[in-house]
């Protein structure tokens, strides 16, 4: 069990929109800290929408200093290119918080959605009431946003089973290693 509160950074990446939150969990009990999106202009290039991401997020770790950082996995589409496009800005999702020294985990979209709302395709106006519900603090502006809470949240309740699963391998490598 952790002694110190655990800052979690989620981040719902898009090339329009990247969505983000920050919660504290703190023993068994999860707090709101933060809330929304990184906009990005539709009519700059590619280059300079990843580099607005990349920047936001930036100033996102200055502001709230997550310990840890949580974002979804892409899913692939019929659409090739928008699925290339929102790997790149997932991409950028991943490396600021790691280049600050945050580890990521990766969530399913409906691991969270399941881990939210008790069904892997539940829609983003129940994903929206639910964080309401496990945070009465929050009031997302954007579903971006409210799904980025929703990944913190998800990383909140499996990070326990995630470092545990990090020792036990570290563990037996080294059982190995003899």
């Amino acid at each position: 069990m952790d002694r110190h509160p655990i800052r979690i950074l989620g981040i719902d990446p898009g090339l329009r929109r990247t969505g983000w939150g920050v919660v504290e969990i703190a023993g068994n009990r999860l707090g709101f800290l933060g809330c929304g999106s990184v906009m990005t202009d539709e009519r700059d290039g590619l280059a300079l929408r990843l580099l607005a991401i990349h920047d936001g997020l930036m100033r996102i770790l200055d502001e709230f200093r997550p310990d840890e950082a949580a974002v979804e996995a892409t899913f692939v589409n019929k659409n090739a290119t928008a699925t290339l496009k929102l790997g790149q800005a997932r991409g950028i999702a991943m490396v600021v918080p790691a280049r600050a020294g945050v580890p990521v985990a990766e969530y399913a979209p409906n691991l969270v959605k399941k881990s939210i709302v008790g069904a892997g395709h539940g829609d983003k106006a129940q994903v929206r009431m639910m964080i309401g519900v496990l945070l009465p603090k929050a009031d997302p502006g954007s579903d971006d946003a409210a799904d980025a809470l929703a990944i913190a949240v998800t990383h909140a309740h499996h990070r326990q089973s995630i470092v545990l699963h990090a020792a036990l391998k570290l563990a037996s490598a080294k059982v190995a290693a003899r």
